[in-house]
C-alpha cells in the first residue's frame, strides 16, 4: 500500500470532520415531527427567535434528537475504534469488536435481566444496560482466561474460545426466551440495535469510556503498527507483545461493551469502517485512529437517520440498516482477502 503524505492525511481527516458535522446537522431535521431549519437554528444556537419556537419543538430537538445524535456519534466511534484495535490484534482485516464474545455475552445477560424482571426492581431502566455491560465484560474475561497458556495468549485461541463461548451464550439466550416468551419482542428489538430510548444520561455514560479508550490506543499506536509485522518481529524490536495484546484486548472490549450497553448489538460498523479508512489514510494507527473515530460516528449517525426516517412513525432498528450496508462490503472483503495488503 502506497504511503500517503501527511498533508493528504490531514486533509482527509478534515473532510471526515466536515462530513460528520454535516450529517449530524442534517439529521436534526429528520423525524416524525417536521421542524423547519430556521427553527432548528434558533433552538440550537439560542438566538432571539428561539422565544417564538413552539415549546414542543424545543423539547424534541434538545431532549430527543440531539442526545440521540450525540449518542449515535459516540457509539459509532467506539465500535469503529474497537474494530480497528481487534484487526490490529488479530492481524486480520475481517476481525470485528464482537469477536471475543462481547455481543453474545451482552445478549445473554440482558435477556436474563428481562426474564427475571429486574427492570421493575431498584435498578429500573438501568437494569438492561448494566446487565449487558457486565455480561460483555464477564464473557470476554472468561475467553481471555481460557485462551491463556503459560503466560501467553495466542490470538487463534482467543478466536476459537470466543466463538465457542459466543455460541454457548446465544444458546442460553434462546433458552431464556423459550421459558419467558413475553420478553421476546423487547429482547429481539434490543438485539437488533436501537437508539429509540437515547438520552443525555446514556451520553454521560459513554463518553468517559470512549475518551479513555482513545487516549490509551493513541499512546500505543506505534506498537500496533509494529504488531502488524508479526509477533516475532515485534518481539525482536523490543515490544512486550503479550502485555500489548492484553492492553489492546481490554481496551477494545471495554469500548465495545460500553457501546452495546446503551445501544444493543449493532453489527458491521467495527468491520467496514476501519478497512475503509485504511484505504483512505493508510495503515498508520496515529492517523487511522482518528479517521476510524470520525468515520464510524458519521456512518452510525447516517444509519440512525435512515432508520427513523424510512417509515415514520415506525422506527427500524439501526442494526438492520448497518447490516444492509455491511453485508455487501463483507462479501467484497472476502472476495479480495488473498490480495489484501495492510
Amino acid at each position: 500500500m502506497a504511503r500517503r503524505s501527511l498533508s493528504s492525511q490531514i486533509a482527509a481527516l478534515g473532510l471526515l470532520a466536515v462530513l460528520l458535522a454535516a450529517v449530524a446537522v442534517v439529521s436534526l431535521g429528520f423525524g416524525d415531527v417536521a421542524i423547519g431549519w430556521r427553527e432548528i437554528g434558533a433552538i440550537v444556537f439560542r438566538t432571539a427567535d428561539a422565544d417564538q419556537v413552539e415549546t414542543g419543538h424545543v423539547t424534541i430537538i434538545r431532549e430527543v434528537r440531539m442526545p440521540r445524535i450525540v449518542l449515535a456519534l459516540l457509539v459509532g466511534g467506539a465500535l469503529a475504534v474497537a474494530g480497528m484495535t481487534m484487526q490490529a490484534l488479530f492481524q486480520n482485516p475481517l476481525a470485528d469488536p464482537y469477536i471475543v464474545g462481547v455481543a453474545p455475552g451482552a445478549a445473554a445477560s440482558a435477556t436474563l435481566a428481562l426474564a427475571l424482571g429486574w427492570e421493575g426492581g431498584r435498578l429500573g431502566a438501568h437494569a438492561l444496560p448494566l446487565s449487558a455491560f457486565t455480561g460483555s465484560l464477564l464473557v470476554s474475561f472468561l475467553v481471555y482466561v481460557l485462551a491463556s497458556r503459560f503466560g501467553k495468549v495466542p490470538v487463534l485461541h482467543l478466536l476459537l474460545f470466543g466463538v465457542a463461548l459466543g455460541a454457548l451464550c446465544m444458546g442460553l439466550t434462546s433458552f431464556l426466551l423459550m421459558i419467558s416468551p413475553q420478553q421476546i419482542h423487547q429482547v429481539y428489538f434490543w438485539l437488533l440495535g436501537s437508539f429509540q430510548n437515547a438520552g443525555w444520561r446514556a451520553v454521560r455514560m459513554v463518553w468517559p469510556y470512549l475518551l479513555a479508550g482513545v487516549l490509551v490506543l493513541f499512546y500505543f499506536a506505534r506498537e500496533m503498527d509494529v504488531l502488524l509485522l508479526g509477533e516475532d518481529e515485534a518481539q525482536a524490536l523490543g515490544i512486550s507483545v503479550e502485555r500489548l495484546k492484553r492492553i489492546l484486548l481490554a481496551t477494545a472490549t471495554l469500548l465495545a461493551a460500553t457501546a452495546v450497553a446503551v445501544s444493543g448489538i449493532i453489527g458491521f460498523v467495527g468491520l467496514i469502517v476501519p478497512h475503509m479508512m485504511r484505504l483512505v489514510v493508510g495503515p498508520r494507527h496515529r492517523i487511522l485512529l482518528p479517521a476510524s473515530l470520525l468515520g464510524g460516528s458519521a456512518l452510525l449517525v447516517l444509519s440512525d437517520t435512515l432508520a427513523r426516517s424510512i417509515r415514520p412513525p415506525t422506527e427500524i432498528p439501526v442494526g438492520i440498516v448497518t447490516t444492509f450496508l455491511g453485508v455487501p462490503f463483507f462479501v467484497f472483503l472476502l472476495s479480495r482477502k488473498r490480495r489484501y495488503i495492510w
